[in-house]
């Protein structure tokens, strides 16, 4: 591939990150409006442990052309040109949203909360819940998001397994356009302590690089290893088993996966009111009025972005049949 196709490349993972770095539109639909999907979910799955061994043992004498097959079906050029856009994209966005989380929850939470509003409205058009199956895992779906997005959320702490649970559960929502990972770590109650760490992190490393002390770059960089971590396992474990469910029992999984947004939409609501707690403020009718506005103006990024690029035709982007 020429070097400027990989720039190409490496520009759909930019436009990948910065959705996946806030809740609503997720990176797998800008994989699916980039052209670029079906190729990565090929990718993906292209990966196995005989390969990755392959691959590590290209350092042997005699083996590096098995190593170089095993790259090769796995389209590990693309996967790092994507990879590196993705991960430029996040650390970027994921330091502006910290700060307005910080500085101004009510307008970021808003906007949050009409990503996710109008997320759920233009998805739910395309699934029929028209049978007690698909109601079952509609209500299952509601009742899980709006259950664990409340306070229930605040029970799990920060330690290195939970923050490697939700790295899992949230590269998951890459298999599924529509299906935002930030929007995972909302409902777990991750996302403030992820983006704030990876804020954290960087500053770390910008300071180290010019002199400054190496303990906060261990400190925060433990937790940002765990996370990547739990993603790399979620990627090739959970991200499988939702394409699982997806090629038996389309309908009821998506059915279950798009309540989930709905019943997330409690997140952004009790996220504000605890980020004003914080900042010994509380929701007044001036609060609200921001908040609403904020939320119009997430809808309608969301409204127009399905206009003209239908990401809500779900039979095309999963390509599976189901109950």
């Amino acid at each position: 591939m020429a070097g400027t196709s990989w720039l190409v490349v490496y520009a759909k993972g930019l436009c990948m990150g910065a959705a996946d770095a806030v809740p609503g539109v997720s990176g797998g639909t800008i994989a699916l409006i980039t052209g670029i999907y079906e190729r990565l979910i090929a990718a993906i799955t292209a990966v196995s442990p005989a390969r990755i061994r392959a691959v590590a043992l290209g350092v042997v004498p005699g083996r590096r052309d098995d190593a170089l097959d095993a790259l090769g079906a796995v389209d590990a050029g693309f996967l790092l040109a994507l990879g590196a856009g993705i991960a430029t994209a996040i650390v970027t966005v994921t330091r502006i949203v910290h700060t307005g989380i910080e500085t101004v929850p009510v307008l970021t939470f808003g906007f949050f909360f009409g990503l996710i509003a109008a997320s759920a409205w233009v998805l739910f058009a395309e699934v029929a819940v028209d049978t007690p199956s698909r109601a079952s895992a509609a209500v299952a779906g509601f009742t899980l998001a709006f259950v664990v997005s409340g306070h229930a959320a605040a029970a799990l702490d920060d330690g290195l397994l939970v923050t490697a649970v939700a790295g899992a559960i949230a590269v998951s929502a890459m298999i599924l356009p529509g299906i935002s990972g930030s929007l995972l770590l909302i409902i777990l109650g991750q996302y403030e302590y992820m983006t704030g760490t990876l804020s954290a992190f960087v500053d770390a490393a910008l300071a180290l690089a010019t002199g400054g002390p190496i303990d906060p770059l261990r400190e925060h960089g433990v937790v940002v290893v765990a996370f990547l971590g739990g993603a790399v396992v979620g990627l090739f474990t959970v991200a499988h088993a939702v394409r699982w469910a997806l090629e038996r029992a389309r309908t009821a999984t998506l059915a279950f996966l798009v309540a989930l947004i709905v019943g997330a939409l409690r997140a952004p609501v009790v996220r504000t009111g605890d980020q004003l707690t914080e900042l010994g403020r509380a929701w007044t009718p001036t609060a609200v009025a921001a908040f609403a506005v904020a939320a119009a103006v997430g809808a309608l990024l969301v409204v127009l972005l399905d206009r003209y690029t239908g990401i809500a035709d779900l039979d095309a982007e999963t390509g599976s049949e189901g109950q």
